[in-house]
């Protein structure tokens, strides 16, 4: 284990587990690094699964199943988006109105792997809502709210770059401004809401940003 923040728990019961997982943490085990989330998580409950992803520098809400059965009910969740998720982020720039939706296909830039880029001929559909929260002239910075509808690797962040407004702190699709050197990408999760996959009852969770 190194030196990375321990996930932490939200919430548990016998179906699912809700982790606030910290920027910088895998949420499964890398290549080359074995230490993540998901294992951290699994010293506490052994037959913890895991149903969705946050990239490495993204922090927040992150949801997991207890076992196979609801492991599958919540993929099924996922796949139709009956699983509601909001982020928040500050990018660079002042971002143009006050709301949108960016319709971007997907797909991976295999020369300069992980990137993805934006694919009109051959990537998978992508969207994302955005809508801004606060603006920060003297920075240059906006922050906004960003919800996905899809679940393409690094969406949030190739979108955001594509608009012309990176998100802060992005080591792969931001440039620092000379003299700027965030600590971490601007990125967390910061609201999850989904129906119990045993209960049947709706279960919201938040998470406020922690920059």
């Amino acid at each position: 284990m190194d030196g990375t923040a321990a996930p932490m728990i939200v919430f548990a019961d016998d179906a699912i587990v809700v982790i606030d997982k910290p920027a910088g943490l895998l949420a499964v085990p890398g290549r080359t690094q074995p230490d993540c989330a998901w294992l951290r998580v699994a010293r506490q409950f052994a037959d913890v699964l895991i149903v969705h992803r946050l990239d490495q520098a993204t922090s927040g809400l992150m949801l997991l199943a207890r076992g196979t059965q609801v492991q599958r009910l919540l993929g099924i969740a996922f796949a139709q988006r009956r699983v509601r998720k909001l982020y928040e982020a500050v990018v660079h720039g002042a971002l143009a109105g006050e709301h949108g939706r960016i319709d971007a296909p997907l797909s991976a830039d295999w020369p300069n792997r992980p990137r993805q880029r934006v694919d009109v001929a051959h990537g998978k559909p992508a969207l994302t809502q955005w809508r801004v929260i606060g603006r920060d002239a003297s920075h240059q910075q906006t922050r906004v709210a960003l919800m996905p509808e899809t679940g393409r690797s690094h969406q949030l962040r190739v979108h955001m770059a594509w608009l012309g407004h990176p998100i802060v702190g992005d080591p792969l699709y931001a440039v620092a401004p000379t003299g700027s050197d965030p600590a971490r990408m601007m990125l967390h999760a910061t609201w999850l809401e989904f129906e119990h996959p045993l209960q049947g009852a709706t279960r919201t969770f938040r998470s406020p940003a922690p920059f």
